[in-house]
């Protein structure tokens, strides 16, 4: 993290001058300390974060994918008024370890067409969908394995 912060620093800043290395490095400690003391973050979670860097990109690489698919499944709603959709609200459990899994499958399900999380109470996932189809497998789906890879 702090290397990215750097880094972001610098291609923020436009060129590099020894004075802009200096004062990056500066404010680079100063947002480490910030966030140590208000978030709680320790550079001890660093290794994780790397370990986990090429799985976070084939979880994006699938969000993608079904954002597409969700986009073309309401988009043929819209188009054909013939088809009838049913609106509900789905419980599902999702057995997950962490915080952090949970929200990012909980924003997951949001950002993807035809679905909004609307609470998470432990591993209980309260979902609106256009239909039941939609939210159908979801404890079991890809973006559930590679959260667990993730936590492990």
């Amino acid at each position: 993290m702090p290397i990215l912060l750097f880094l972001l620093f610098l291609i923020l800043s436009g060129k590099v001058t020894l004075e802009i290395v200096i004062f990056g490095l500066v404010l680079d400690v100063l947002v480490l300390l910030a966030m140590s003391r208000l978030t709680g973050y320790r550079l001890k979670s660093e290794p994780r974060l790397w370990r986990n860097a090429g799985l976070m990109c084939v979880y994006i690489g699938v969000l993608v994918w079904e954002i597409l698919k969700a986009n073309w499944t309401v988009m043929g709603i819209v188009l054909h008024r013939s088809r009838k959709v049913t609106p509900s609200l789905v419980k599902v459990r999702v057995h997950l370890e962490e915080d952090w899994s949970r929200m990012l499958l909980a924003n997951s399900i949001t950002l993807t067409p035809g679905t909004i999380t609307a609470s998470v109470e432990g591993d209980i996932f309260t979902v609106h969908c256009l239909s039941a189809e939609m939210i159908d497998g979801i404890e079991d789906s890809r973006f559930v394995h590679l959260l667990r890879r993730m936590e492990a």
